[in-house]
């Protein structure tokens, strides 16, 4: 009868292995699987053939036991721990039966229907109880493969995520070094419509200049020539004239040097410190320089420049160089307004661009206007985000506005709005905070 209790160890590694199919448990197992079922049939084979009844029971018994007391400690076996548990009457059983024939052999003889019926009674239960648990099984076996199946999508869909992220990151990193080349491609296309005004600009006193130095060079002579004479008074009215001649030489050649530096200044990256600025004086520069370098590249076209700067206006703490760029996008999209509606309207039309300053709670406000084609309506609201331009494709990055909101806005705290009307015009007012 000890057959019973290794043939229920049999079965139980067995069954149990064949839940595990589609787990991952079952290569972790699997070895274990494979010596217990080995044994249980080696151990049945030696006891059957060397020992007597009584000690295989007792020896299948106590297998069953060890079984069950592992199985139950085992975390992964803890959806078949009611099956398993299912054995115990199997292995107290075959332990009783097994110590019952040897230690009282003849009370064994006289009961010993009673021993089979209740191992017979005892095994049956255990296949009894994994019959009815045959469609737990299944469904598990059916859960672990719809994990199994889910893990793979997880797998696949985490992979698939991560390939796209990673090309996600290779194109914002190539769209921020984009925006960065435009940014600056933005910044030397200014600096290159300033050239042209600024030419013209250091011209005018360099023109100068040089007609006062020919001129005081001839009164020398003349002054020499009276000196010869000895006509001192006469010699003394050319020195004077020389005296203010040299005196205007001076003015026009520091106006010379204005325009320079204030191109070196434009030019170079910005430093991001702050220094107190007369604005007046920054605005008008930057007006007739944008100016002049459109007249540069079009000599047909004329424009009425109107400014009305407020009086006694406090110096104002910026970047200048920021400031300056923010003004000569401003003046250029005006000046570009007014020529497209020229070029449109003929001879009939007047160009005429704005500038005024004035304070205002706390603030100063530059204001540049411009009777030229105005903007859209449905449009206006997207003038300041990056890379949005009315121009003409070719003609403009569409970061003009976008880095003059950053410039005033983010850097130097201030606000930046417009109005317009299409074919009337448009009116850009920067506020800048005097503290």
């Amino acid at each position: 009868m000890g057959i019973f209790s290794f043939l229920a160890i049999f079965i139980m590694v067995r069954r149990v292995q064949a839940s595990f199919k589609f787990s991952p448990l079952r290569a972790k197992w699997m070895p274990q699987f494979t010596t217990v079922t080995w044994m249980s049939i080696g151990l049945y084979v030696l006891a059957q053939a060397i020992l007597k009844e009584g000690i295989v029971l007792i020896l299948g018994g106590g297998s069953l036991l060890a079984v069950i007391l592992l199985a139950e400690k085992e975390p992964d076996f803890n959806p078949f721990n009611s099956v398993i548990k299912a054995h115990y009457p199997l292995a107290g059983v075959s332990l009783l039966s097994g110590i019952v024939l040897i230690i009282a052999h003849k009370f064994y003889n006289d009961y010993d229907q009673f021993f089979i019926y209740a191992i017979l009674a005892a095994f049956v239960w255990t296949l009894a109880r994994w019959a009815t648990t045959k469609k737990e099984r299944a469904e598990l076996n059916f859960v672990t493969q719809q994990n199994q199946m889910l893990d793979k999508l997880v797998a696949d869909r985490t992979a698939e995520l991560t390939k796209q992220k990673d090309e996600l990151q290779q194109t914002l990193d190539l769209l921020q070094t984009t925006q960065q080349q435009l940014i600056q491609s933005e910044k030397l296309a200014s600096l290159g419509e300033l050239t042209a005004g600024i030419a013209h600009e250091i011209q005018n006193p360099l023109n100068f200049v040089n007609n006062f130095s020919e001129v005081s060079m001839e009164l020398i002579d003349e002054m020499e020539e009276e000196l010869a004479k000895g006509d001192t008074e006469e010699a003394n009215a050319i020195a004077a004239d020389i005296k203010q001649n040299l005196g205007k030489i001076i003015h026009h050649g520091k106006r010379a040097d204005a325009i320079v530096k204030g191109m070196l200044q434009h030019s170079r990256a910005s430093s991001n410190t702050k220094e107190p600025t007369d604005i007046n004086k920054l605005a008008d520069e930057y007006l007739r320089l944008a100016y002049h370098g459109l007249r540069a590249k079009d000599k047909t076209f004329n424009a009425e420049l109107v400014t009305n700067f407020g009086e006694g206006l406090p110096l104002i703490n910026m970047v200048p160089q920021d400031i300056g760029r923010v003004l000569l996008n401003l003046f250029n999209n005006a000046f570009y307004a007014v020529h497209a509606r020229q070029v449109e309207a003929g001879v009939e039309y007047k160009p005429v661009v704005t500038l005024s300053t004035h304070q205002k709670n706390g603030s100063i406000v530059i204001s540049v206007a411009d009777n030229g084609t105005g903007i859209p309506g449905e449009v206006k609201d997207k003038v300041m985000q990056p890379f949005f331009t009315t121009k003409p494709t070719g003609e403009g990055t569409g970061l003009g506005l976008s880095l003059s909101y950053d410039i005033v806005v983010k850097g130097h705290n201030g606000a930046i709005e417009v109005q317009s009307k299409e074919d009337e015009g448009s009116e850009f007012f920067v506020t800048l905070p005097i503290i």
